[in-house]
């Protein structure tokens, strides 16, 4: 039988009870209850205060899509026979006139999305029933401010008009009555109002505003399963990667009220504090108010605690002070939570004079410095065990401790968005040239980089920088690929972004930044803020040394870097680096000085050409070699041969031409039908690689002879044996590999011979075409197959789906909205489409090489989810920037850990 389709016998069951000590449900329900649903039984199961209700399944919530949103047969009786539980609990009856039992409708999916479905509270009260509630309470000003709430959220989320018709109406009524605060207006003035959001409603073109309670009922239970695909929604679970297939489930609770009176009060209250972790009662009240106040801002709530009101220095009374005896019982609940769920909670009360109610609790959000420090304090407390809390913490949230951060607390002026390029945070004057980022960082000025994109020739301006800013290019582009490297901040592809760098100055919209004038970019985040925003340096001591230890203890996966420079090498082995995995050696000459020689060796016309900038190249790339080889001691370097697009090195504009042509004392005109001679229509997949090296093998040669000589003058300087993994580009056809494989080895037998050394290394290619995938049985067969596989998932990606990474984003944009892709590809690996090639690849090469290693060297490298696919493939390391070092160290823990669990 189908999920939530009914039987031929029976209708299934959709709806579950949950009272103290009397519930249907239980917390491990969460897929059929959603989070809510299954912690509020679980609430109640522990004999904790919580009003009575149901939950109604998220099977309900796929029956309502597949059947063109309508609710299933069947379900009408249970929600009946629900009711009439909580009326014989509670002694009220729902929809009488004298004795209403009003109840709140909320939604609760599985993964927790605050704040991003709708809810409605006091739903049962009509014209009459507001009366019998004023009654019963002896409060007629209450019943009244509870009925204009429940008009306001029914009109705002059942019949669809804008909330803020209704906040106009209020601003406008107290504005012309004299009134400054809600909690001024009596029952006669909220009268008037709610005749006037009665008028609106209908005013609106909506249905009426209904005084059938069952129809309110109904149709607040659509609304709640209808705002599963509202755009909030939709965009959450698109950035948290939750399926839309989980569905919402809807809990319908019989309602208290904290806002009847100083006695009553409704709050947010965390276990621990969310940004430090430290093991202290966190959150906020108000008296005399309900929840969505507190949420909405309408009014400024208070501190729970006499410590946190005396440190935050407000002078209104805690919590802790207004209603003592209530604080006293909470504390003593919040701790029962905590024990119970074993992580920090994130709880929703209510105290309806005087007494204490339980709305909510789920395992709360957290920054990374909390997240870290509440899982080493409860493992050390032996709560957890160490893999428990290994598991406990975002692997992608470690970013957030590697580099300075925002101050969450700080006033920000946004400016606008793009992506998430390289993390951390950074503050600076705008420069408009690379050029210009240099002289100002000779000054000791912090600047930042701001581009319509980048190129090679902005590397020095990049590495002047504190962070840059592109308005072009995507996660993968060059401004995003050299700033991680780097490790400096960059937000890329922010598209709003105008640039008209002759006046020097960047507009969005009407707003207007000329060079100077400072901003701040947060690389984590993608967004751009006018002014200077205070930071937060990283600490990676103590708790995170304690964790990232526990992580590196549970095996899985080695975890080498992508470095390219001696820098690179040095902050990966700061980060806990396990080798080098990916050293590409074209990144050696974007430098200003080195650049020339490579511009000379590419614009050669002949031999000699090439040999002759090629012999100015090679103590360079030699030296580079022997600090590397140096830095990482005994640690495996996996250096990558020349691939560079061409048109990464060539100049472009006529001011570069000029200019390179009088480097190189070449005629313009002839550098020019160079330039041109060399361009391609798609230079990402055209002379580079193993197709360059095959046509100009001299280039091989002298890589070759770089490396080993490096490794002979580096094993004599460490007094160990150097032994490089030589890796070969851009390889389609066993042909291509042993055609090269032979220029490396016959230049290792030419050194051996010269040096009286026998060499040690190894030979290997990097797997990055589809062709490579499902003939790697071919490039691994035999003595002389390779050694190693280093797939290249950034170009698999590119070649498998036909998809250009530097042109990707409006395509992806796109693609998101309409849900063809779960994840950027770029971003996360295509397991299905790119992940079957390299599962493919592994098999095949294996098969002919047992041995043989395993490793990625692409941007997924450091992506959580794609190290979790890269273990079930098989691997044996990942490769990724230093900064995200840690990051992968966690995910192959997570990864190792979850696999002997499962066993």
């Amino acid at each position: 039988m189908a999920l939530g389709q009914p039987s031929r016998d029976a209708t299934p069951k959709w709806v579950y009870y949950f009272a103290a000590g009397d519930s249907e449900g239980r917390a491990d329900m969460s897929d059929l209850l959603g989070g809510k649903g299954a912690n509020l039984a679980e609430m109640a199961n522990l004999g904790l205060p919580v009003p009575p209700g149901f939950t109604i399944t998220t099977e309900v919530c796929g029956l309502y899509y597949r059947n063109q949103r309508a609710l299933p047969d069947g379900l009408v009786p249970q929600v009946e026979q629900a009711l009439e539980r909580i009326g014989k609990e509670t002694g009220f009856s729902f929809g009488d006139e004298n004795n209403p039992l009003l109840v709140a409708v909320r939604s609760g999916g599985r993964a927790s999305m605050p704040g991003m479905m709708d809810t409605i509270l006091n739903l049962g009260l009509n014209d009459k029933t507001v009366q019998g509630l004023a009654r019963n309470s002896n409060d007629e000003r209450f019943a009244y401010d509870s009925y204009r709430r429940f008009i306001q959220m029914y009109g705002d989320v059942v019949l669809g008009v804008d909330h803020a018709v209704f906040e106009d109406i209020l601003d406008n009524f107290k504005n012309l009555n004299g009134f400054s605060f809600d909690t001024e207006l009596g029952a006669g003035e909220w009268r008037e109002v709610i005749a006037l959001y009665k008028a609106a409603i209908e005013d609106s073109g909506s249905a009426p505003f209904p005084q059938d309670t069952n129809a309110q009922l109904w149709g607040a239970i659509g609304a709640v399963f209808g705002s599963w695909q509202n755009n909030r929604a939709v965009t959450y679970r698109r950035l948290h990667a939750i399926p839309d297939s989980w569905g919402t489930a809807v809990n319908v609770q019989a309602m208290v009220f904290g806002n009847m009176g100083d006695t009553s009060a409704t709050g947010v209250a965390f276990t621990r504090n969310p940004s430090t972790g430290a093991n202290e009662i966190y959150g906020e009240y108000l008296i005399n108010a309900q929840g969505e106040d507190v949420v909405a801002g309408i009014r400024t709530p208070h501190t729970l605690t006499i410590k946190a009101r005396t440190e935050a220095e407000d002078p209104n009374p805690s919590l802790e002070e207004q209603l003592p005896q209530a604080f006293k019982e909470l504390k003593q609940i919040f701790a029962a939570l905590e024990a119970r769920y074993r992580d920090m909670q994130d709880i929703e009360f209510t105290i309806q004079n005087g007494k204490v109610w339980m709305l909510q609790t789920r395992s709360g959000k957290r920054t990374a410095e909390a997240a870290v420090k509440i899982a080493v304090d409860l493992a050390a407390a032996g709560v957890i065990g160490r893999d428990e809390a290994v598991l406990r913490v975002d692997p992608s949230s470690f970013t957030q401790l590697l580099h300075p951060t925002i101050d969450p607390s700080a006033e920000m002026d946004l400016l606008t968005s793009g992506l998430p390029a390289s993390p951390g945070a950074a503050s600076g004057e705008i420069v408009f040239s690379s050029d210009e980022a240099e002289r100002q960082r000779q000054q000791g000025r912090a600047v930042i980089l701001v581009r319509t994109e980048t190129s090679p020739e902005d590397i020095h301006g990049m590495h002047a920088a504190a962070g840059i800013l592109t308005a072009r290019g995507g996660m993968t582009s060059h401004a995003a690929v050299v700033a991680r490297g780097m490790g400096v901040p960059c937000v890329s592809g922010a598209g709003a972004i105008r640039i008209n760098e002759q006046a020097a100055t960047l507009s969005v919209g009407k707003r207007v930044l000329k060079a100077g004038d400072i901003v701040t970019i947060d690389g984590a985040t993608g967004r751009v803020y006018v002014g200077e925003v205070p930071m937060r340096q990283p600490q990676l001591s103590g708790d995170f040394a304690s964790l990232i230890g526990w992580a590196d203890a549970a095996g899985g996966l080695a975890v080498r870097a992508n470095a390219d420079t001696p820098k690179d090498a040095r902050q990966a082995r700061t980060f806990g680096a396990q080798g080098i995995g990916l050293c590409r050696t074209e990144h050696m000459f974007f430098d200003a000085e080195r650049i020339l020689a490579m511009r000379e060796m590419i614009c050669a016309t002949n031999e000699a050409g090439r040999k002759s900038a090629l012999a100015r190249i090679l103590p360079v790339q030699r030296a580079d070699f022997v600090e590397l080889f140096e830095i990482m001691g005994e640690l495996p370097v996996t250096i990558r041969l020349l691939d560079p697009p061409l048109h990464e090195f060539l100049p472009r504009h006529e001011r570069e031409l000029e200019a390179v042509a009088a480097q190189l004392k070449m005629p313009l005109d002839k550098l020019k039908a160079r330039v041109d001679e060399l361009s391609e229509f798609n230079p990402m997949l055209g002379l580079r690689g193993s197709r360059l090296a095959i046509r100009y093998p001299e280039i091989t040669e002298m890589q070759a002879r770089a490396i080993f000589e490096a490794a002979i003058e580096a094993g004599k300087r460490l007094d160990v044996t150097v032994e490089p993994e030589i890796m070969i580009p851009l390889i389609a056809y066993r042909r291509e590999y042993d055609i090269l494989a032979g220029v490396i080895r016959n230049t290792a037998d030419t050194i051996e011979k010269e040096a009286g050394i026998k060499l040690a290394y190894k030979l290997g290619t990097m797997i990055e075409l589809p062709r490579a995938c499902l003939r790697a049985g071919d490039l691994a067969d035999g003595a002389d197959g390779a050694d190693f596989f280093s797939f290249g998932t950034n170009d698999m990606t590119q070649t498998a789906l036909g998809l250009s990474r530097d042109d990707a984003a409006p395509i992806l944009s796109a693609y998101a909205t309409q849900g063809i892709y779960d994840a950027d590809p770029f971003a996360s690996i295509d397991q299905e489409g790119v992940g079957e090639l390299v599962r493919i690849g592994v098999e095949r090469g294996r098969e002919k090489k047992p041995e043989i290693k395993i490793g990625i060297c692409g941007e997924h490298g450091g992506d959580p989810d794609s190290i979790t696919f890269f273990h079930s493939a098989g691997f044996d390391y990942v490769s990724c920037s230093p900064f995200r070092v840690p990051v992968a160290r966690l995910a192959a823990a997570q990864a190792a850990i979850r696999t002997k669990l499962k066993a």
